[in-house]
């Protein structure tokens, strides 16, 4: 969020969106008996806009189940995917191949699969002239994947099966929350929203991690020790940092990523990632997760930690993204901006969309609020927005609880959603679940990471945000209502006190 007045935004070229639908055959053998094989493609270029664009690309299988799957084309006029979510991709030139991840590598008959990507485009963007799925070329036709028999067909003909009255059915997201070893990075890569960032000083964001939480320094002699879990997806190990940090003054230096992406955040200070302000004190707040002590990230002003994940799978561009962060209600003020999410690589407000954050406090960026907040928002740059407008949303209520869940999803051309909680019991509430603001249509995030402060924090001025941060993360893709309460549940669960 800038800090100053709004500079004026780059001029973009917003082009209209491009269907293509094709149908094609693709290989399956179950056996030695011949296997049914199909499919429909739905190709659409959901925005574009100058030198880049957004696609969405949905297959359909209409043969046999297919388990695993690998979707080519060719582009014909240099185009360049540079990021995809819901599956992984290798391009070569102009020809492209995709392929499944973990969650949804089989396809029912019937059944589809989705997936999306921002791409480059210079002089024209035309949609990919056929598809081959399973390195079959389209063909529009089911067939056998075998030969035919050479025994002469019957003199009679056989019975034929009528299609389907009815769509197949499909397996809807969790509404109930997962097992209690199930951890808010493992629900949301359940739900195909998978982590991109995973971030906290209290505990493990997924149940099999076993690696660092965060990093501190300590002044006696400026040496660092790495601060982990006690058990593999448990709590922090609060009596290392005790140990190192006895009759001396720690900070917090490091915030280690659980995804294993390297999105780590560093403070945007001298001896950190370059900037004006200072680590924060990492013995500020004590409190106890699940009954064991751990430590809180309090920035008391003049903190703020930074990451460039453009390259390491934060979602750029329009592509939809959510995240979620777990504050507090008691230690907030209305300096801009405590945030947490996506925002700006320069580090300068770049833009309308350039930010895509989860912003908490007590500021009312356009006037006209209810009540003195703390309040849930969503930083999209150039303005704090309480729900679709500059015009408050009378939807918004405070969160004053000594323990907050705070949630943004945000599908970068149409819809977002704001929502938080008593992180200690309850259930997520809906503050604004509709359209963007005007202008904001389609987003153009950067794919940076920041925490604790506005994103033209803080080069070379300070950061006059306060605020407490415990977990979070950023995942890629649009969450479901289903997967984002499975997480308010687990943090519950996970008992702060």
């Amino acid at each position: 969020m800038r800090i100053g007045q709004p500079r004026h935004r780059r001029s973009a070229l917003i082009a209209g969106a491009a269907t293509l639908v094709l149908v094609g055959a693709a290989l399956t053998q179950t056996g030695a008996a011949a296997a049914a094989a199909g499919c429909q493609v739905t190709y659409s270029v959901s925005s574009q806009w100058q030198d880049g664009f957004g696609a969405n690309v949905t297959a359909t299988n209409l043969g046999d189940a297919v388990n695993g799957w690998r979707l080519t084309w060719s582009f014909t006029a240099g185009q360049t995917i540079t990021q995809l979510w819901n599956g992984s991709f290798t391009q070569a030139g102009g020809d492209v191949a995709v392929t499944n991840a973990p969650y949804n590598a089989g396809i029912p008959t019937n059944g589809s699969t989705s997936f999306g990507f921002n791409g480059s485009w210079t002089g024209s963007n035309p949609a990919p002239a056929s598809f081959a799925l399973n390195g079959t070329t389209c063909t529009g036709v089911v067939n056998p994947t075998t030969p035919p028999s050479t025994t002469p067909p019957p003199t009679t003909p056989p019975p034929t099966t009528p299609p389907p009255t009815t769509p197949p059915p499909t397996t809807p997201p969790p509404t109930t929350p997962p097992p209690s070893t199930t951890l808010p990075c493992d629900i949301y890569t359940a739900g195909g929203t998978p982590c991109v960032a995973a971030h906290s000083t209290t505990r493990a964001l997924y149940a099999s991690y076993n690696g660092s939480l965060y990093q501190v320094r300590r002044s006696s002699d400026n040496s660092t020790r790495n601060i982990g879990v006690l058990s593999t997806g448990g709590r922090a190990n609060s009596a290392t940092q005790d140990s190192f940090c006895a009759n001396t003054t720690c900070v917090i230096t490091v915030i280690y990523d659980q995804s294993g992406r390297g999105n780590n955040l560093g403070y945007q200070g001298a001896g950190g990632i370059g900037g004006a302000v200072q680590p924060a004190v990492a013995t500020r707040e004590s409190l106890t997760v699940g009954g064991n002590k751990v430590y809180s990230l309090y920035i008391n002003g003049n903190s703020s930690y930074w990451r460039d994940g453009h390259l390491t799978g934060i979602p750029t561009g329009a592509a939809p993204e959510g995240m979620y962060m777990v504050t507090s209600g008691t230690h907030v003020n209305s300096g801009c901006c405590f945030d947490y999410g996506n925002s700006e690589t320069t580090r300068r407000a770049d833009g309308r969309g350039t930010m895509d954050a989860i912003y908490f406090g007590t500021s009312c960026w356009f006037g006209g609020c209810s009540g003195s907040g703390p309040w849930v928002q969503a930083d999209l740059e150039w303005g704090l927005f309480p729900g679709g407008s500059s015009s408050w949303n009378p939807n918004q209520r405070p969160f004053t609880s000594k323990f907050v869940t705070a949630t943004l999803k945000n599908n970068g051309t149409t819809r977002f959603a704001i929502k938080g909680s008593n992180a200690q019991s309850g259930n997520l509430y809906t503050l604004w679940d509709g359209s963007l603001p005007s202008g904001y249509n389609p987003m153009r995030k950067q794919g940076a990471i920041i925490l604790g402060s506005g994103g033209d924090c803080c080069i070379d001025n300070s950061n006059q945000s306060v605020g407490t941060f415990y977990e979070g993360a950023m995942v890629a893709g649009y969450p479901s209502d289903a997967t984002e309460n499975a997480v308010q549940a687990n943090i519950v669960a996970a008992g702060y006190r």
